[in-house]
């Protein structure tokens, strides 16, 4: 297996890096703190066209797959930016329609989606299924020649700005289906539809994404807003959360580089007895090297996940072990990072502690560490099903 990153790949790689110097943490951070987007970041990445990179150039985008979506948020986030807008937006919206949409649906949505003439989210969870994808009660009824979709949602990121969602629903209920995976249907939403409200979860850390409820109340839709047809949403949805998965896989392992490099950094030049840095010491040196071995390992995975979702293989063993691993490792990491700079990685002046929450997140969501074990056990390894 050749490990060599292509000449673009590797422009893309550093691009991320690049990018990620001019917007570096520290203007990251004051965006985060005020609960609002990095504009000007933002809008650099959508001049220089990589919103769409993975939607192909007919289409306005790069033409490029899910291992240059995973090397550019892994290049961003090696310098402490976690840009979550590159989840919902660019690779789980945009990547959907690009593969499975109608040729009309491409049209109307991906050249602006490309210019961030228009912004997405995505629509999956509900307050009383959480993990239990199955279980989703947001319906779209038929109605005449359309739908009416009813239903709520939650922790939707950015849905507040957001000018379509795509949205998991079912249009035949669950009682009614012989098998428990039929009758999901996903709809290109606009949300300045009628009837739909939403209202903002306030989120305990600084991050520059919100996060929100939906409501759907007998909002219309018609068939031509429905994504890979009327009945065939569960078929596409894995499409969706394998690349999920994947990016922020590369989001964690990112962040965990970012974390000990400022570790290392600081371990050199912190002296504590005998004018000797403490980076000299095997008590800050191995726990820091495990902690690099385990992103590194997790930065292999989530790459072979990338690489078998691009080469149209089943990626869901590989993108649940990257999802898993990344997540653990870098909780490790920025943990080894902060007991490193001891007292001084809770102060903001030096601005280690406010990566945990980040890293943290994603043991939880977008799927839990249960979840994803269960899916391991299970799905990889032949065990018997426990719930």
């Amino acid at each position: 297996m050749d490990f060599t990153l292509t000449h673009e790949q590797r422009m893309i790689y550093e691009y991320g890096d690049r990018v990620s110097r001019k917007y570096d943490r520290r203007y990251w951070m004051g965006y985060a703190e005020k609960n609002e987007p990095p504009a000007e970041l933002y809008r650099q990445i959508t001049d220089d066209g990589f919103l769409g990179l993975m939607v192909p150039e007919e289409y306005g985008g790069a033409g490029q797959g899910m291992t240059e979506m995973t090397l550019f948020m892994e290049g961003l986030a090696n310098n402490g930016i976690p840009l979550l807008n590159l989840v919902v937006g660019p690779t789980m919206s945009m990547g959907l329609i690009a593969k499975h949409g109608s040729e009309e649906q491409k049209r109307k949505y991906l050249p602006d989606g490309c210019a961030g003439r228009i912004k997405f989210c995505f629509a999956i969870t509900e307050p009383d299924a959480g993990s239990n994808t199955m279980m989703i009660t947001t319906m779209a009824r038929p109605d005449g020649n359309g739908f009416l979709l009813n239903g709520q949602k939650v922790f939707i990121t950015d849905a507040g700005d957001a000018d379509y969602a795509l949205v998991v629903t079912r249009t035949t209920a669950s009682a009614a289906v012989s098998k428990k995976t039929d009758g999901f249907t996903l709809f290109i939403v606009d949300m300045k539809h009628k009837g739909i409200r939403k209202t903002l979860i306030p989120m305990s850390f600084p991050i520059p994404e919100s996060q929100w409820q939906l409501f759907f109340d007998d909002v219309p839709l018609s068939p031509a807003e429905a994504l890979g047809g009327i009945g065939r949403g569960f078929d596409i949805l894995f499409d969706t959360l394998n690349p999920e998965r994947i990016i922020l896989s590369s989001l964690c392992t990112g962040l965990g580089r970012y974390a000990l490099g400022r570790a290392v950094e600081y371990s050199k030049d912190r002296k504590v007895f005998k004018g000797t840095p403490i980076g000299a010491y095997q008590g800050i040196q191995h726990p820091l090297a495990i902690a690099r071995t385990e992103i590194e390992m997790a930065s292999l995975m989530t790459l072979k996940a990338a690489w078998a979702f691009d080469h149209g293989l089943p990626a869901g063993e590989y993108a649940n072990m990257a999802k898993y691993f990344a997540a653990e490792a870098g909780i490790r990491a920025v943990d080894n990072a902060i007991q490193c700079f001891g007292g001084n990685g809770f102060t903001k002046e030096y601005g280690i502690f406010d990566l945990y929450p980040m890293v943290r997140l994603l043991r939880t969501a977008p799927l839990n560490r249960e979840m994803v074990l269960n899916f391991i056990a299970e799905k990889v390894m032949g065990l018997p099903r426990s719930y």
